[in-house]
């Protein structure tokens, strides 16, 4: 049995370990598939953000270059003979994050469309106006500083690093590569020419109003060191000569200084001819922790002009979470953190959401140029379960289940074969000692009346006698083995008759006589009225023969030597209760006294021989009538055999 048990504990774990390894590896699959989902979904909700900005940016760059004046000239149109039109940037912004547009003119001026040429500040303007005119004079401080050349491939690395996230499951099907490179800008990425009218132009260089003007901070340094910002009313730059077409827009912006509206044949003429503009993608520089200036350089014939927005950052952050993320389902288990930049300084953070110390998730983005300066991280402290995980679960505790009971099933087939043989050798054994104590008794009564020992006639009688009683005897002994190989075989069949069953108990009692005389035992029987009922007479003697059997054997050292039979008429059923007096049977054995072969292991079956098939045949017996059989200690000394019946 040890040896059994080992090899059933070396095939489980052959079995587990294989199980465990695929669990494990099954598990991590799916947090990568909950990982692999979580980040798609939020780089989704990072490219929703970023098309907002790109929508942003494609309108900025589609502006015409005069709007950043109070009226425009339609497309295509000349000054004095199309009728000016109101700039659409003339009125406040409806984002509330752009804070106003304005122009920084070469010579560090300053113009809004929010102010009519020549004409005086709105009052409900003049607070944004001068929010402006103070955002011109920070920038016109930083011109100096900062240069107008774009950190092209520096941005271009800092988008290549922040663009290596881990994509999970997406790198086995899509190469992003190209599409990460592709997004170096929002919106174009290198320099365009455009063409506009000399009247475009002339709006362009039209000077602000007055209030305005004086507000404007000139530039740092002396005139010599502002190659790149010359005035309007200068004839060179550097040591180079203005080109003929330059000279003529002068001249048309001196004329209309004078008298606005009044065209000329020049002007005309340079209507038709225009002027060639280059106009740069859309930058930031940063004024203060919160304040942008987003712009365009616009470039005409050397002349830099500086177009575009005053970016409010705390109502831009504010804009995008609430926008974007607090809309989202995925708000209510993750934690989204903007931040702004100022190189390599986080000049503002807003942080909303599920906040989380120690997350399981990270996502960072950093969004193209020209808002480089955003960054966003995406976190969550525990990634949601995949659906597929329950079902995992579920059928893994199933195969668990279906595997332990397996097992089991094994181990007790096995154990019970085990057993089992055992037992058959016990029998074999108690057989041979059952079968050869009779036949030693015969043999030696014959031999002790073949040499005539017996004296008298009365002596002769009593060894014949126990002849008889060894025969008998060893007749029962060899029928029940008969019996019960029948049984195994089913080929015992058994003969159902109505009767009533005081005539079996009465046969019970003649042939059972001697033999409780003999061992000193007291048969007591207290029939019940019973109807007559099926079932079969040899059978049911048979039956009480071996309970009676039983009863003697295992009762010989009680010092109450009785045995009682009983029945009882019931609806149904009849029980017939064979009771006695002797030790009675152990609790955990009341029902494996009915197995094939079985014995108490104790040291009164130590010392008594018996072949272990007694009360197995009465069992089959039973249920070869329909009936039940059980065992059950009495109150006090010995047990109680209850047959059942059907009525």
């Amino acid at each position: 049995m040890k040896k059994l048990k080992l090899l059933i504990l070396i095939f489980s774990l052959a079995l587990c370990i294989p199980l465990a390894f695929f669990v494990f590896k099954t598990y991590r699959g799916l947090e990568r598939e909950e990982a692999a989902t979580l980040r798609y979904f939020a780089e989704t909700l990072f490219d929703e953000m970023e098309q907002a900005l790109a929508v942003l940016v494609q309108t900025e760059e589609g502006r015409a270059i005069d709007e950043f004046n109070f009226q425009v000239l339609p497309s295509g149109g000349r000054r004095g003979v199309d009728e000016p039109q109101r700039s659409p940037l003339s009125q406040i912004p409806r984002e509330n994050y752009i804070r106003g547009y304005f122009q920084n003119n070469p010579d560090g001026s300053f113009q809004t469309p929010l102010v009519e040429t020549g004409g005086q500040i709105p009052p409900e303007h003049a607070e944004l106006i001068s929010e402006l005119k103070d955002a011109n004079e920070i920038f016109n401080r930083k011109r100096v500083t900062v240069t107008d050349r774009f950190k092209s491939r520096q941005a271009e690395i800092i988008a290549e690093k922040e663009g290596k996230q881990v994509r999970g499951l997406a790198d086995r099907y899509l190469d992003l590569s190209r599409a990460q490179r592709s997004k170096i800008y929002l919106g174009q990425t290198e320099k365009r020419l455009e063409k506009i009218t000399v009247g475009q132009a002339a709006n362009i260089a039209k000077p602000a109003s007055p209030q305005v003007m004086r507000s404007s901070v000139p530039l740092a340094g002396k005139p010599k060191d502002r190659k790149d910002v010359p005035s309007m009313a200068e004839g060179r730059v550097g040591d180079k000569t203005l080109s003929f077409k330059k000279r003529r827009f002068e001249e048309s912006f001196v004329a209309e200084s004078v008298d606005a509206g009044q065209p000329t044949a020049e002007a005309d003429t340079d209507d038709a001819t225009g002027f060639q503009v280059e106009v740069a993608p859309l930058r930031a520089v940063f004024l203060n922790d919160g304040q942008i200036f987003i712009f365009r350089r616009i470039m005409i014939e050397s002349q830099i002009y500086r177009q575009g927005f005053l970016l409010g950052v705390d109502a831009f952050l504010g804009y995008l979470t609430r926008t974007y993320f607090l809309t989202q389902p995925l708000s209510q288990f993750t934690a989204l953190r903007l931040s702004v930049v100022d190189q390599e300084r986080e000049a503002k953070v807003v942080q909303v959401g599920e906040i989380s110390q120690n997350p399981d998730f990270i996502l960072n983005r950093g969004f193209p140029s020209p808002f480089s300066f955003l960054k966003a991280s995406l976190t969550c402290d525990r990634i949601p379960r995949s659906d597929g995980r329950q079902t995992l679960s579920i059928m893994l505790i199933v195969l668990a289940l279906i595997v332990l009971m397996g097992l089991f099933a094994i181990y007790r087939s096995v154990r019970t074969i085990v057993e089992l043989s055992d037992r058959r050798s016990q029998f074999v054994s108690s057989v041979t000692h059952e079968l050869k104590t009779p036949l030693t008794n015969i043999r030696m009564y014959i031999e002790m009346l073949e040499q005539g020992i017996a004296a008298n006639p009365e002596r002769e009688q009593e060894y014949f006698r126990i002849l008889d009683s060894e025969g008998v005897r060893l007749s029962r002994l060899i029928n029940n083995v008969l019996e019960m190989s029948k049984l195994e075989k089913s080929q015992r069949h058994i003969n159902l008759q109505t009767g009533t069953f005081e005539e079996v108990i009465a046969e019970t009692q003649a042939v059972m006589s001697e033999k409780l005389k003999q061992e000193g035992f007291i048969l007591t029987v207290r029939p019940g009225r019973l109807r007559p009922f099926k079932y079969d007479r040899e059978v049911m003697i048979q039956v009480l023969i071996n309970l009676i059997e039983n009863s003697i054997k295992f009762g010989r050292s009680a010092s109450d030597r009785k045995i009682g039979i009983q029945t009882v008429q019931e609806p149904k059923e009849v029980k017939i209760m064979v009771s006695d007096t002797g030790p009675g049977i152990p609790r955990h054995a009341l029902k494996k006294v009915f197995h094939d072969f079985y014995r108490v292991d104790n040291s009164l079956t130590r010392t008594t021989r018996g072949t272990g098939i007694g009360l197995a045949l009465v069992k089959k017996f039973i249920h070869l009538m329909g009936g039940t059989v059980t065992a059950s200690d009495n109150d006090g000394p010995g047990c109680t055999i209850t047959i059942r019946l059907p009525a």
